[in-house]
């Protein structure tokens, strides 16, 4: 890779990564917020909720702002709240405030994602495209590994430090992307951004049957490993008997894990079939699924084997990944950012369904989690089952 694609790749993957950065970091403080801001439990897993609802809601809007303002002028405004944001978190005095805070974050927070992938296929073509895609993934992908290690190390310091953390992140991407990135949506292409336009974009690319499948199996993969990264301060504090500070031993397993699979995805562009790729897959997702079921069912909780298949998981569900993002993205080409964030949105409101609701229902036991994995993994599988990925060449819709 050239060296200024080189530098195109690491900055559109810092601002992907804020995401993870934004739920994984202070994950280990946990303990901490519920001791000094005197919430229970629940309602510091809530914070999760507050963020993930509004980050799943503007998804819909970050892709048509950019395609009405340009891209760099979108990732301004996003990056710009989510600091004011972050600052306004480290000076929460109590649980409600924190909340506020968190659902600001959210609304600002996608801004970097959404654009980010939208500008992938804005500079790249093909097989090139997924190469990148799966690049910026596999980097993406070192956030959750990196973000939790980072959260205890500055939870010596105190909890409020974590989010100055995220804050000096954001501000560091965004003057990033301003200074190396090119403005990939001159004004000659862009569309009026008024909510009867974004509903005809939303109304074209939500009843793309296609579109809808493709992005519902995506969405649903990444749910099934994402299930444990939030019940993860119950799941390693609770089951595994690990501490605030021993984040790691699911994250960076876990992360090496969806960084092979990128990897991997990386090779296989240009030398092998999307169908073929899609196939292995979800042969080795359903694989690891059974291993995890059958561990948590006849074995004792033990970090070792209750991490080890999450961690094999995510090799196929980041194989799968850039070519079930490209292929959601090239179904609309001309309103790219728009269907950006409509793939995004799914995404996210999979993610925000898991925090509010499914994770507090199975993070009694382990088995509960395997449980939920596999129902994750089923629906995507029925749902890439019934694609053009499988049964012939996606085309484009425009």
């Amino acid at each position: 890779m050239k060296s200024s694609n080189t530098v195109l790749v690491l900055v559109l993957a810092s601002l992907a990564a804020l995401a993870p950065f934004a739920i994984d970091t202070y994950l280990p403080a946990f303990g901490a917020l519920e001791r000094d801001l005197g919430a229970s439990t629940v309602e510091v897993q809530q914070s999760l909720t507050f963020y993930l609802l509004p980050y799943a809601l503007m998804t819909l809007w970050h892709g048509a702002i950019s395609d009405a303002i340009g891209r760099i002028s979108a990732i301004k405004w996003g990056l710009g709240l989510f600091v004011f944001a972050s600052i306004g978190c480290a000076l929460a005095p109590n649980v409600e405030t924190l909340w506020f805070f968190r659902v600001l974050q959210g609304i600002g927070g996608g801004a970097g994602n959404v654009v980010a992938r939208a500008m992938v296929r804005d500079l790249f073509e093909g097989a090139q495209a997924q190469r990148v895609m799966a690049t910026v993934q596999m980097l993406f992908g070192i956030a959750p590994a990196v973000a939790p290690v980072i959260g205890g190390l500055l939870l010596g310091i105190h909890w409020q430090a974590i989010f100055v953390f995220l804050a000096s992140y954001a501000a560091l991407s965004l003057w990033a992307a301003m200074k190396y990135l090119p403005e990939t949506m001159p004004a000659e292409k862009r569309i009026p951004l008024s909510t009867k336009s974004v509903l005809s974009s939303y109304k074209t690319v939500y009843s793309d049957r296609e579109f809808n499948l493709v992005v519902i199996a995506l969405g649903a993969n990444f749910s099934g490993f994402f299930i444990y990264v939030l019940s993860s301060p119950v799941f390693l504090i609770q089951h595994l008997n690990l501490t605030e500070y021993q984040f790691g031993w699911l994250f960076i397993p876990t992360v090496l894990g969806m960084v092979l699979g990128s990897y991997l995805a990386k090779r296989a562009a240009g030398r092998m079939s999307s169908r073929k790729v899609i196939q292995i897959a979800y042969a080795w997702m359903s694989l690891m699924v059974l291993g995890n079921l059958l561990v948590c069912y006849f074995l004792p909780p033990h970090f070792v084997y209750n991490i080890l298949p999450v961690a094999l998981f995510n090799i196929g569900m980041a194989l799968a990944m850039p070519i079930l993002s490209i292929a959601a993205l090239d179904r609309h080409p001309r309103i790219r950012g728009t269907a950006a964030s409509g793939q995004a949105f799914v995404q996210m409101l999979l993610s925000t369904v898991s925090a509010g609701m499914i994770v507090p229902l199975v993070w009694d036991h382990p088995l509960g989690l395997a449980m939920a994995m596999a129902a994750y993994v089923g629906i995507g599988w029925l749902a890439v089952r019934k694609s053009r990925l499988l049964n012939g060449k996606a085309a484009r819709h425009e």
